[in-house]
């Protein structure tokens, strides 16, 4: 399959699979995998929703925090999308919060088929200190990000461009943008879906 033009998904067909509090929980460690990770505030759910077009498929809360579990969805014969815990917002104790940093760190180090990570940020809060930890692991772990920068209809084009370079130019500086892209988003606008379907169709791709 060539990688300049993958198999498209279907992505409305898109079906809850299992949730896992731990690594060993998670279906086989087989076929192809994206992750979409972010701090609890910053649309996860909702762009999962808009992405397959179900607005119940992933749980969206008024109390930011509430996704404790790692949630995959079949996307295909051996694809899936995986809902990764929300952090930084939840008012939980701290030893709940260490407790889903380690399942978490888990899941990313030892995933053989994790192919990508989707980073959701705020854009009006972009690079927050969990962003930046997480984009340091994939730069150095060799595993590609793109950056979702969500709710972007809360802004007008021009500046919402605008800070999309600043966060382009940024990572540039602190040598963060190897295999990393960037993209504006909007889950109720639905601003940018074809950009992500296209990059998940990539990562997605069965050799």
């Amino acid at each position: 399959m060539s990688e300049s033009h993958p198999e498209k998904i279907n992505y409305r067909n898109v079906q809850f699979l299992t949730s896992a509090p731990t690594l060993a929980e998670c279906p086989e460690d087989t076929g192809a995998e994206v992750a979409f990770a972010g701090r609890s505030n910053a649309g996860k759910s909702s762009a999962i929703n808009a992405l397959t077009g179900n607005s119940k498929l992933a749980r969206t809360s008024k109390t930011p925090g509430r996704t404790q579990l790692i949630n995959f969805f079949h996307a295909g014969d051996d694809q899936r999308l995986v809902d990764l815990p929300g952090y930084g917002y939840a008012k939980v104790a701290r030893s709940m919060k260490d407790e889903w940093q380690r399942h978490l760190a888990f899941y990313l180090e030892q995933r053989q088929c994790l192919r990508g990570l989707v980073l959701l940020m705020d854009i009006r809060q972009p690079l927050k200190e969990f962003d930046l930890h997480m984009l340091t692991w994939a730069v150095q772990s060799g595993m590609p990000a793109h950056i979702l920068l969500t709710k972007a209809d809360k802004l007008k084009n021009g500046p919402a461009n605008n800070i999309r370079f600043a966060v382009e130019k940024a990572l540039k500086e602190q040598g963060l943008d190897t295999g990393v892209t960037v993209q504006i988003f909007s889950s109720t606008k639905k601003t940018g879906l074809d950009k992500l379907e296209r990059r998940l169709n990539q990562w997605l791709a069965l050799a």
